[in-house]
């Protein structure tokens, strides 16, 4: 049975996420700051409107992907949020990478309007969003991540409940440090081969059948030529940006402040990328950290 679901961020990762959910059947209506998305989105059949207060005052679900917490903030709460143009009972799906704080935020307000609410970031690339493979990582109560999995499904393969509103959020935080430490180290490793002589498809498919096995090594490879369908074989475009993994850095910076954690290599990762950002490759996919050595002092 077709559900009306508003999605608002159609971005990397939003675009092909609503895009599945429109094959699978449901009534998505699509918004997005970009009119160029908008139209990507409707080419697809992608619902399209210019009254967002109506299209989510009439929505069973409302699902946002966006980049930052301030983003997320403006889009639920104040008089012109959607907190304040949903129907009562209307499910509501965060995806976005945020603050544990903001996300218990917005779930305290929702909840306070009679809105179950879930914060719901994801795990997978843009190569999972457009599969429909994607793992979420959700916070928020069992009765509405009971209403929300069928949705999540289409897009997503692994569902898991992290526990109580925000702890989607702080998992995910875990998550990203962690890649983007990864992403760093394998970089270093295949260009220490390459500085000796060897050809880094081989040292790549060494190390994925060895102890330094990972998954930025096996499927999101930051080396250009070594794997297809990657940013690093594309220039770098199209994945997830370098702004948005010293975001989520940032975020786990905090959090480790906040709960008194040690993350030496995390705090080292955020270093890393902000000079990486700051050398002029903020747009760029966070692979591309690859190229940090070239970079010029």
């Amino acid at each position: 049975m077709s559900t009306n679901i508003v999605f608002i961020g159609l971005g990397n990762m939003g675009l092909p996420m609503a895009q599945n959910l429109v094959r699978a059947g449901h009534a998505v209506t699509g918004f997005d700051l970009l009119p160029a998305s908008v139209r990507q989105f409707a080419d697809g059949g992608g619902l399209v409107s210019d009254d967002q207060a109506a299209a989510i005052g009439q929505a069973d679900i409302v699902i946002t992907m966006l980049p930052a917490s301030r983003h997320v903030l403006g889009a639920y709460l104040g008089d012109a949020g959607i907190l304040a143009q949903a129907r009562r009972g209307t499910l509501l799906i965060d995806c976005s990478t945020i603050s544990t704080e903001a996300a218990r935020q917005v779930g305290r307000a929702a909840e306070e309007k009679g809105m179950p609410m879930l914060d719901a970031p994801v795990s997978g690339g843009t190569a999972g969003a457009t599969n429909g493979t994607l793992t979420f990582m959700v916070g928020g109560e069992e009765a509405a991540l009971a209403a929300a999995r069928p949705y999540l499904d289409v897009m997503g393969k692994a569902i898991f409940h992290a526990g109580g509103a925000g702890c989607g959020q702080t998992v995910k935080i875990c998550n990203n440090m962690l890649l983007g430490i990864l992403m760093i180290g394998t970089s270093e490793a295949i260009r220490l081969g390459v500085a000796n002589g060897l050809d880094p498809k081989v040292v790549s498919d060494v190390m994925a059948q060895s102890s330094g096995r990972n998954w930025t090594l096996e499927v999101y490879n930051p080396c250009p030529g070594v794997a297809e369908n990657v940013p690093a074989s594309r220039g770098y475009t199209g994945g997830f940006g370098v702004d948005l993994m010293l975001k989520d850095l940032g975020l786990a910076m905090e959090s480790a402040e906040a709960s008194g954690a040690s993350v030496p290599l995390g705090a080292l990762a955020r270093t890393l990328y902000d000079m990486h950002s700051k050398a002029g490759s903020g747009g760029l996919d966070f692979s591309s950290i690859y190229r940090l050595q070239d970079t010029p002092a």
